[in-house]
């Protein structure tokens, strides 16, 4: 049972308890949960992010978080937490791992971009054994490595909580990631899972075989990170291959690869057949207009599923993209599409214009905006994309607290 909410005079009691010097941020934020009205009814989320700009404040350290999860051990209404790009190590993972042991109510953590080794891994993948709570975890950015990578397969294996899972940029490698796969054929909890930026040395694409052959047999997974993972065209192949047989797939992020448009024609072909798909993500990559053209087809006619698309920096030239603009005034479905960083015409800019001006694209949907300069019409760039709010999460209220993944943005992923 929860003590009535006085988080900052608990913190302030622990400190000194401790002997340990108060962090001014962390009391501060303590102070503003004090003042929240539904603390004690509907579950917060502290937000101790190190990353806030506009006011500079001392990061979260190892003996800070053995204070904070003190105080937070009798407060339940505390479900959320958010550490990201603080100076936490292998010792604060252990305090963390700790907490999760003990702990039952939080069920959210977001421990991004700290300093979390191999060992602070295995700590907090070991926790998630037994936790039950926990649905949506962070670890992207700490460089975790391969091995560290395991523990969490291994925990994919027994825990049936988890929801979400973030491991990008952690630098895992073949192993890992083959280890996923195979603990994802059984694990029927998983929701989301962000795998990018591995560390790979081979070129034979072993990981997106073993991951099309998990997405054969999965039925949970829902939304799936594939970016940097050096994908060509048969990699894209067994993928298309695998999904024509899964439904639960609704958000591919293939972005940052290699794949051309020979590998876009097996998206096309599966487009055609497969109604579940909901977000593709293939920025940056190099379909160019071929590509952009077989994608027009399979959604002016065929697919009626798909709701957002990226195809930012693709080499694609007006061909490609007028094909686009026209395949939109017949699929109203399709209601995101990003197309920055290609090759804009004349006739270009004056159909996405006409999409814009008559409603049919919002410009909170797309990543462009028409103007006029002596009666000719151009495109400038917006700050929107599938990936705006990946590593970080504004604090303006215009954000949705939910944005911390793109996807999250159109359907929440729970929402399943």
């Amino acid at each position: 049972m929860s003590v009535l909410p006085d988080l900052h005079l608990h913190y302030v009691q622990a400190c000194q308890n401790l002997s340990q010097p108060e962090n001014p941020f962390v009391a501060r934020v303590l102070q503003e949960a004090d003042k929240n009205d539904d603390i004690s009814t509907q579950g917060i989320t502290l937000k101790l992010a190190g990353n806030n700009h506009l006011v500079p404040v001392p990061r979260v350290t190892d003996d800070d978080l053995g204070v904070l999860v003190s105080v937070l051990g009798q407060a339940a209404f505390v479900t959320g937490l958010d550490l990201a790009y603080n100076v936490l190590t292998d010792a604060g993972a252990k305090t963390m791992a700790t907490f999760l042991q003990e702990n039952s109510t939080l069920r959210y953590l977001n421990l991004m971009f700290n300093d979390i080794g191999t060992s602070g891994a295995e700590l907090i993948a070991g926790a998630l054994h037994r936790n039950e709570s926990l649905v949506h975890l962070r670890m992207t950015g700490n460089k975790i490595g391969n091995q560290g990578g395991m523990f969490f397969a291994s925990m994919l294996k027994i825990n049936s909580t988890l929801e979400k899972l973030d491991l990008g940029d952690c630098d895992v490698g073949l192993k890992c990631l083959v280890a996923i796969a195979i603990a994802l054929t059984q694990n029927k909890s998983l929701k989301a899972i962000n795998l990018n930026r591995p560390l790979l040395s081979s070129q034979q694409e072993e990981t997106t075989v073993h991951i099309a052959r998990m997405l054969r047999s999965n039925s949970s997974l829902v939304e799936l990170h594939l970016g940097k993972h050096e994908m060509k065209n048969f990699g894209v192949e067994r993928l298309c291959e695998a999904l024509y047989k899964n439904s639960s797939l609704r958000y591919l992020d293939l972005s940052c690869n290699n794949i051309t448009s020979d590998g876009v024609k097996f998206l096309g072909e599966l487009l055609k057949k497969n109604q579940t798909l909901e977000i593709l993500d293939l920025n940056a990559n190099r379909i160019e207009d071929v590509g952009a053209i077989y994608l027009s087809e399979a959604l002016l006619t065929w697919n009626r599923s798909l709701q957002a698309l990226s195809i930012v920096s693709n080499n694609i030239t007006g061909k490609g993209l007028v094909a686009l603009a026209h395949m939109m005034q017949f699929n109203v479905q399709l209601s995101h599409i990003y197309i920055w960083g290609n090759k804009f015409d004349k006739k270009t800019c004056v159909e996405f214009s006409d999409l814009i001006e008559t409603g049919r694209l919002a410009l909170g949907c797309t990543d462009v905006a028409p103007y006029r300069v002596d009666g000719e019409v151009f495109l400038a760039e917006l700050s929107h994309g599938l990936a705006n709010h990946r590593y970080w999460a504004p604090r303006c209220a215009a954000v949705a607290p939910g944005a911390a993944n793109a996807s999250l943005e159109i359907v929440a992923v729970s929402e399943y």
